[in-house]
């Protein structure tokens, strides 16, 4: 069975490979048409779902009444909370859990429509890269989103914010690949999802660094039956969108892809996509980094300098390699996410199917890279493997030491000071001193 981009990431993708092959099976369901049917009709297919809806008070309790010792954060949907939910609740329906509430803000930049896509997204799809709804509010003019609690927080706070500590190169590959698996599922179910948010605040991770995807209010419907994308407004986030989709708004799984090697390059080189305090092209990662990805000697230059010593250069250079393909230009020669992590670890469907990976000018590209033809074949049959830790250096010969009666400074060939001569002193005595040769 063919391999993917990602299988050759050594053991980072072999482990959440087993990570993942140890969970309940993935549940792909019919997702709702969200272009065609009014908020009351969207409204109703909760009722179709398995989320638990909240009350107001209920959150409150669980939240202290959104006590500021439990916030935990602000994005463009609103503040979110930490909590706890009590599964007495809804009694052998609800487990007793720690939870983290989203509460749409009126005046924030997303609405009921994105709260409510979110819902029915995540109601409707489960995987173990997609983070878990587990329930609602939906009260009066309240709006609020009850997640699983992701202890670890988003990529995005352990990659520019944490200044003690930096994830190593084996998490950032597990990382990486988790991510790209939610991102495949979602290309690959029944009626095609394309994320349109794909960043590093919003993926997740658990006490076990495994990616989440979370965010789900950009989202939309891929493209159905002979379309080959989806017009749409230009929404997202600078430095990640894709450059068609901002010249055109025009939408597809490949818009994605761009976004996915946006990341990726984060993960490499420890930079954000966009930063304004650095110098002319360097405010732009993918400007800066692109023309090193394919150098193999000069890659080390665009590398995380916290990294140093955990990978070889063979490693760093495979995983440049797949950023590069991903970051094309031209969203046909960009790989499906479907290829990108590997064949074996998502649906049976061919990549080559039209909805799964629509492009302008067809598919023929799409074959070509699930073949493993040109570079995608050499990234196949590369494999990333940790960089082997030094040889230990050999134990320093153990010095001797005697007394010894000090007749002048010149006796020893180590400065002594003028205070010991003629004094009976200890002195270490080294083996590269033979000039030294006391007698005892």
């Amino acid at each position: 069975m063919a391999r993917g981009l990602f299988a050759c990431f050594g053991r980072g993708g072999e482990e959440a490979e087993e990570e993942a092959g140890k969970r309940p099976a993935l549940r792909r369901r019919r997702t709702v048409n969200l272009r065609s049917l009014s908020l009351e009709d969207l409204s109703r297919t909760l009722a179709k779902t398995n989320l638990h809806a909240f009350t107001l008070d209920e959150l409150k309790a669980a939240t202290k009444n959104f006590s500021t010792s439990n916030f935990l954060g602000e994005g463009g949907f609103g503040p979110v909370y930490k909590g706890f939910v009590d599964g007495e609740l809804r009694p052998g329906a609800l487990e007793s859990q720690h939870v983290a509430v989203k509460y749409l803000d009126s005046d924030g930049v997303q609405g009921h429509r994105e709260w409510l896509a979110e819902v029915v997204y995540l109601g409707m799809l489960s995987h173990p890269h997609l983070v878990k709804l587990v329930g609602f509010c939906n009260q009066d003019d309240h709006r609020m989103l009850v997640y699983e609690y992701m202890p670890r927080g988003s990529l995005e706070n352990h990659l520019f914010k944490n200044l003690l500590a930096s994830l190593p190169w084996s998490t950032r590959l597990k990382i990486a690949v988790g991510a790209a698996k939610g991102l495949a599922f979602l290309h690959e179910a029944e009626t095609p999802v394309i994320y349109r948010d794909f960043k590093a605040s919003n993926i997740l991770l658990d006490k076990d660094y495994t990616a989440k995807l979370s965010d789900f209010g950009l989202a939309k419907e891929g493209p159905q039956g002979d379309a080959t994308h989806v017009t749409t407004r230009v929404m997202g986030t600078h430095g990640y969108a894709a450059p068609e989709y901002i010249l055109t708004g025009h939408l597809t799984a490949r818009s994605d892809v761009y976004s996915f090697g946006v990341v990726l390059l984060e993960l490499l080189t420890g930079r954000r996509s966009v930063d304004k305090r650095r110098r002319g092209r360097e405010q732009n990662l993918v400007d800066w980094a692109r023309p090193y990805l394919r150098r193999a000697d000069r890659l080390h230059r665009i590398m995380d300098p916290s990294l140093e010593l955990q990978y070889s250069a063979r490693a760093a250079h495979a995983a440049a390699k797949v950023a590069h393909q991903c970051l094309q230009s031209v969203p046909k020669s960009r790989p499906c996410m479907r290829d990108v992590v590997g064949a074996r670890s998502t649906s049976r469907r061919p990549c080559t199917r039209r909805a799964r990976c629509a492009t302008a000018d067809g598919d023929n590209d799409v074959e070509r890279s699930s073949n493993g033809g040109g570079t995608m074949s050499h990234l196949l049959e590369t494999r990333l493997e940790h960089r082997p830790p030094p040889p230990p250096s050999p134990p320093p010969p153990i010095p001797q030491y005697g007394i010894v009666t000090v007749q002048s400074a010149q006796d020893v060939d180590i400065a002594i000071p003028s205070t010991l001569v003629g004094e009976v002193v200890r002195i270490w005595v080294p083996f590269d001193m033979p000039s030294f040769n006391p007698c005892w």
